[in-house]
């Protein structure tokens, strides 16, 4: 059964404004998920906020927004396909608890300057 949907958009020029912020991704990105957005080159900007948007998208599937979850705790993978995936660590793993959520599943699309994230709550 579906418990809830997110959907957020990021503008990509927010990530490349965050850039010029010493430490504002340590305090936003999973450090693999910073890895592995930087190991894209100059696609880094676009990685990043398709990543932010997917935990946006978290939040609003919970529907109770990021509200005392640390963002660090979401992180956003892809498998060897290309296909995203979220896990969940600490506070963001608690809030899926809460929310009697088991199954997460994302969508992320990027398209110029935007990038788009989808996430679907299951029980």
């Amino acid at each position: 059964m579906i418990r809830g949907v997110g959907l957020d958009v990021v503008h990509i020029d927010r990530m490349r404004r965050w850039d010029k912020i010493p430490g504002i991704f340590d305090r936003y990105f999973h450090p693999a998920e910073l890895e592995e957005s930087r190991s894209r080159g100059s696609s880094m900007h676009l990685s990043l906020a398709a990543r932010f948007a997917a935990k946006e998208a978290f939040g609003k599937a919970l529907g109770t927004g990021l509200r005392g979850i640390q963002l660090t705790d979401i992180r956003v993978i892809t498998n060897h396909n290309g296909k995203p995936d979220i896990l969940v660590y600490g506070s963001a793993a608690a809030a899926l608890a809460r929310s009697h959520g088991t199954k997460l599943h994302v969508s992320l699309t990027h398209e110029r300057d935007n990038a788009l994230a989808m996430v679907i709550l299951e029980e």
